[in-house]
């Protein structure tokens, strides 16, 4: 068997050790003779299953007690609705920072649902750095502030919080879940699509403060209520029950093999550096995103020259090197080194890109 490396920025790669382990168990798990993909989510072992992976997840990410966590379905795309119908509910204002396509779709989506502000931006400047904020721009009585931690397409992460005061913080994290140690305590709800770092895609994780939970705006969906699911332990409906499954084995990995998110981050920082580290001395190829402000996720890169772009991602894909092309509203190359993402397969990829450099000049 010949495994690619896959810079896909979701659905991405997950743990090869975790890949095995559900392969063992795709006919019978743990002895109940049956698949997790065929069995009931109100069984027992199946209750067993995803109170471990809720359990695992409070564990690794530190969750205090007073935040409820939810498994749900629909993306973090869906969230962009839940989010203003469950906490917009006060003054009906809510401020928004656009750093990237995901924080400007999940505001559009908003603004149907109460009076938002965007209160920075750095579209100008092709998303490539996290906006300057202005503080007197905050309104103090919005009910919550919204950030996306990561932005997958433009390679740039938020390295400061903003300081909100009373106004909860709200993120994005669905493409840095995991990936580094997390102050949970200083926001007030984070949600993230689980098919960059945690599972296959079909799960969607909500972590809210409990004191956020309540009275939603009139005619929210029923699905879409953060207190019915927290209510029902995410079970108001059949869950994503495989990819919660595959949650548990990946939240395992990470806490006995990895160690920790601390060692996690110690990783992904290494990875990351390296990468970055040869584009700032490479003669042919440039990072998008602004030192400041880069991902150790997400690392965006051209050449300059859109045939040879198209070039290198022909040439890297035969290689083994697959799904480098950048996102379509971009170009140029993307490479996704998350938490599955081996140490080894960033070093080959530099090896690769220095040997393109030298034919290429």
């Amino acid at each position: 068997m010949s495994r690619v490396y896959n810079f896909s920025a979701g659905p991405s790669m997950l743990p090869e050790s975790v890949l095995r382990k559900a392969a063992d168990q795709m006919l019978d798990y743990e002895g109940s003779g049956q698949s997790v993909m065929e069995m009931s989510h109100r069984s027992k072992v199946y209750d067993g299953i995803i109170t471990e992976a809720q359990r695992l997840l409070r564990e690794v990410m530190e969750i205090p007690e007073n935040y409820k966590v939810l498994f749900l379905q629909g993306g973090a795309s869906t969230q962009f609705a839940a989010v203003p119908l469950n906490l917009m509910t006060k003054s009906h204002k809510a401020d928004y920072v656009l750093s990237g396509q995901f924080s400007t779709k999940a505001y559009k989506e908003a603004q149907q649902y109460g009076d938002c502000k965007a209160v920075a931006s750095s579209k100008e400047d092709t998303f490539s750095h996290i906006p300057v904020l202005d503080k007197k721009e905050f309104r103090p009585d919005a009910d919550y502030f919204h950030i996306c931690l990561n932005n997958t397409i433009y390679g740039t992460v938020w390295n400061t919080l903003p300081e909100t005061g009373n106004v909860p913080l709200v993120a994005d994290i669905s493409s840095c879940i995991l990936s580094r140690p997390i102050d949970v305590s200083k926001f007030g709800l984070l949600y993230a699509g689980a098919q960059k770092n945690v599972a296959p895609a079909g799960l969607t994780i909500v972590i809210v403060r409990e004191d956020l939970l309540g009275e939603p705006q009139k005619g929210t969906p029923t699905m879409l209520n953060y207190q019915v699911m927290a209510e029902n332990e995410s079970m108001y409906n059949t869950p994503p029950c495989y990819p919660i499954y595959i949650c548990k084995l990946v939240l395992e990995w990470i806490k006995d093999e990895i160690g920790g998110l601390k060692k996690m981050e110690e990783r992904n920082v290494k990875k990351a550096q390296m990468l970055y580290d040869f584009l700032d001395s490479s003669k042919l190829f440039k990072g998008c995103a602004q030192k400041d402000s880069r991902s150790i996720m997400n690392v965006t890169f051209v050449t300059g020259d859109a045939d040879l772009d198209a070039k290198f991602v022909k040439e890297s894909t035969a290689a083994g090197f697959v799904n480098l092309k950048g996102h379509r509203s971009v170009g140029g190359m993307r490479a996704s080194i998350y938490n599955a993402m081996p140490v080894e397969g960033v070093e080959k990829l530099v090896a690769f890109m220095k040997e393109f450099e030298k034919n290429n000049l």
